[in-house]
């Protein structure tokens, strides 16, 4: 059966493709659960409408993800820790943490989007990463501070 896909799926297609799947999986998942139309002239009318509507609001997405991004990378925060000898931070910081931080800031990211590369077990400026859109990764620098020398 030859479909339009209305939603990226994994394996299949992109939004707008024509693809040819078995009639069984078309009629029990892909058309119930609204990820496809049959394909006819009419729904290759409608998904183009629909294309175009997701493009521009992926567009506006990514402009606000933007925005957001300028004004992540001029800030510096500043998380403080129990040290224990040489240094070595009694637990490590975590995304919680720093997600916390930011919404202090008035930034509401949600942790899921904070990448740590490497755990955070000592003092020092570390730079950290956050997903705010595909697109757009911007880099913040983070401080691990001796919580008894503030």
């Amino acid at each position: 059966m030859k479909i339009i896909l209305r939603e990226d799926i994994e394996k299949l297609g992109k939004i707008g493709d024509v693809v040819n799947v078995r009639d069984g999986y078309a009629r029990n998942y892909l058309l119930p659960k609204g990820l496809a139309y049959i394909a006819t002239e009419g729904a290759l009318k409608r998904i183009e409408h629909e294309k175009r509507r997701a493009e521009k609001r992926a567009e506006k997405e990514r402009q606000h993800a933007e925005e957001i991004a300028a004004k992540i990378a001029d800030i510096q925060i500043s998380i403080p820790m129990k040290v224990g000898e040489e240094g070595k931070l009694y637990g490590s910081v975590s995304q919680q943490m720093i997600a916390q931080e930011l919404q202090a800031r008035g930034f509401n990211i949600d942790k899921r989007h904070i990448i740590i590369d490497e755990p955070i077990k000592t003092l020092g400026i570390f730079d950290v990463k956050v997903k705010l859109h595909t697109d757009v990764i911007p880099s913040l620098k983070v401080w691990v501070i001796n919580e008894d020398q503030q």
